[in-house]
């Protein structure tokens, strides 16, 4: 059986600028079911929503700081679930985006590993030794200056590809994984039909001691390995 996705018209939706239904200049969940019956009418086949976990929004929703939390400004879980089952009673199907990349440094995990060297989530992130002036190696994020930032309370730098706001998940940690393939089994468990996976060619990153000769992001762009945690999801 051919897999539905390859042939379907999908529309993006970016909830925050899409349609307001209170009033208060915000985009939300509520104003994307007023307006199925039109999506339908335009004969998509899927809507594709942008991050509408719950974040600070210093990325514009790609870091989360709960993944199986609704922002409050889009609505409640139980507008979700009406969206999801008004949507599918129309024909459509719904997909989230979704980044397992990194996490908002406001995350419970992320709030827990920065208390102590010891702590068990610890190595749910990518730490190395350093100090305020000697970050492990000279690697550049995609925003600009270096992918470390310096965490004065436990002597170490996080690495972070994106806003410093953005620590990398550790992929190599069996934790990790099972925990996103847990969160991702939730949601499809829930009756979505899918995932667009937000930076998902960097979660295998090079040895910190990798040097770069031409493409500054080769050390965290398409490294060889991320196939094999393709296979598992």
């Amino acid at each position: 059986m051919e897999q539905w996705w390859k042939n379907a018209v999908g529309y993006q939706i970016y909830p925050r600028s899409f349609k307001d239904s209170n009033g208060d200049g915000i985009g939300d969940l509520q104003g994307i079911i007023e307006k199925l019956p039109y999506l339908k009418e335009l004969g998509v086949d899927f809507l594709w929503l942008n991050p509408i976990y719950t974040s600070p929004n210093v990325d514009n929703g790609y870091d989360i700081a709960d993944y199986q939390g609704i922002q409050p400004e889009f609505g409640t879980m139980e507008d979700f679930q009406e969206l999801l089952d008004q949507a599918h009673q129309l024909g459509l199907k719904i997909i989230l985006d979704l980044v397992v990349n990194h996490t908002s440094d406001q995350h419970p995990w992320f709030v827990e590993a920065k208390k102590s060297l010891d702590n068990p989530y610890r190595e749910y992130y990518l730490w190395a030794d350093a100090t305020p002036d000697r970050m492990p190696n000279e690697w550049q994020s995609f925003f600009g200056g270096s992918t470390w930032t310096y965490d004065a309370g436990t002597k170490q730098a996080y690495f972070h590809v994106f806003a410093k706001e953005q620590p990398d998940l550790n992929w190599e940690n069996p934790k990790v994984r099972e925990e996103i393939y847990a969160m991702i089994r939730w949601w499809l468990d829930l009756g979505i039909d899918g995932f667009r996976l937000d930076a998902i060619s960097h979660i295998q990153k090079e040895p910190w001691d990798f040097k770069i000769t031409t493409n500054p992001w080769a050390p965290f762009m398409n490294v060889k390995g991320i196939e094999d945690y393709m296979l598992d999801l």
